[in-house]
């Protein structure tokens, strides 16, 4: 018996390593553990189709989480996807990844959108309306935080509806106000262009301290103004403001060949005589005799009437090729549907971060401007 269990032992061992090694000589039997890689060894031009494929079927959300789950497959199928994403958010407006954040809007129509209001906690949520319905909720995208800090307001802008520190990398941006509330300062997290450095002062720092890491800046870059007129006779009528901005590059031949993820190569420079920046005021409403008030068409995106309700159109408009806008074009409306709810469409040049930016300027009291 123990002469027949050793022979018997040597003959299963010889058997497995006879297999171990075909399964070595074995081209067409890819390793258990290279899953990730087999996907990745798909030819382009396939995966390019099957992305493009699922990129324009999957227009709106909560459909579109499929794209970002293409992206999430391997490294090689991540770029591909941004590509795709990427060119066609820059064509229509489509918000996929957090960077569509900071992209233009769509040329053709807007993007509606919802910003739900928590006076106790002074936090405003952004939303991507995906219904006609004011109730729904919809896609989230921002939100903002006020805070006071002295004489000044600041607006902390983050992807995370519960960090709203600097330092965290859900950091975007933020928006500060002078004393009187009247003139807004908007910062990006990031820089604007190539050699942007970042703002001088103390309010301008992200990090008390010494930087903590090369990659994140230790300071916010300024990329717009938004000014209330004052209305020092306390004539009748709604809030004038004028908004300065450096808008992101709408043209695709401008980003070739960059991340699509960095919005920073797709900012203009601004040149000297400030032609860099878009520039845009408030619609001129009219007076309803009947109604015995101002009014503006919203087009059925605002019921409440409230002094905060505005449309904004350009008188300077870096992306048409004269560089001159069109005062008759809504580029951004802002207004009330209820007592916490408001909705805020945009369009080309503006991005979601920028109109976010804007809209925020119109909460708070201003007795000098009403």
């Amino acid at each position: 018996m123990p002469l027949s269990r050793s022979l018997l032992s040597r003959r299963i061992s010889k058997s497995l390593r006879d297999q171990e090694a075909d399964s070595h000589e074995s081209p067409m039997i890819p390793p258990s553990s290279d899953t990730a890689g087999s996907w990745s060894a798909m030819l382009p031009e396939l995966l390019g189709e099957i992305i493009r494929r699922v990129e324009e079927s999957e227009d709106q959300w909560p459909q579109r989480r499929d794209v970002v789950t293409c992206a999430c497959v391997s490294k090689k199928w991540r770029e591909i996807t941004q590509d795709f994403a990427k060119s066609s958010s820059l064509n229509s407006g489509k918000i996929t990844f957090p960077s569509c954040l900071k992209l233009p809007g769509p040329r053709e129509f807007s993007n509606q959108c919802l910003i739900k209001r928590n006076k106790k906690t002074s936090t405003f949520y952004l939303y991507l309306a995906l219904t006609s319905s004011f109730t729904d909720k919809g896609k989230f995208l921002l939100a903002a935080r006020r805070f006071r800090t002295g004489a000044y307001t600041e607006y902390i802008i983050s992807l995370d509806a519960d960090d709203f520190s600097q330092g965290s990398n859900a950091y975007v941006g933020k928006l500060r106000s002078d004393f009187l509330g009247t003139n807004f300062t908007v910062y990006d997290s990031q820089p604007p262009h190539n050699g942007a450095k970042p703002s001088n002062g103390k309010s301008s720092r992200r990090f008390a301290s010494k930087q903590i890491s090369p990659q994140v800046p230790a300071g916010n870059f300024e990329v717009g103004h938004v000014s209330y007129k004052f209305n020092l006779l306390k004539s009748r009528g709604p809030r004038r403001m004028v908004s300065t901005l450096r808008c992101p590059s709408s043209s695709p031949s401008s980003s070739t060949d960059h991340n699509p993820c960095d919005t920073t190569k797709m900012m203009k420079k601004p040149n000297k005589d400030g032609s860099g920046f878009t520039i845009l005021k408030n619609k001129a409403p009219r007076w309803h005799e009947h109604l015995q008030c101002w009014c503006l068409n919203f087009h059925g995106r605002v019921t409440v009437a409230s002094v905060k309700n505005f449309q904004l159109v350009a008188t300077v408009d870096q992306s048409q090729p004269s560089g001159k806008g069109d005062e008759e074009t809504v580029l951004l409306q802002f207004g009330k549907v209820g007592n916490d709810t408001f909705t805020m469409d945009y369009r080309q040049p503006l991005s979601a971060f920028q109109a976010f930016a804007i809209c925020l300027t119109s909460f708070g009291t201003k007795l000098a401007c009403e």
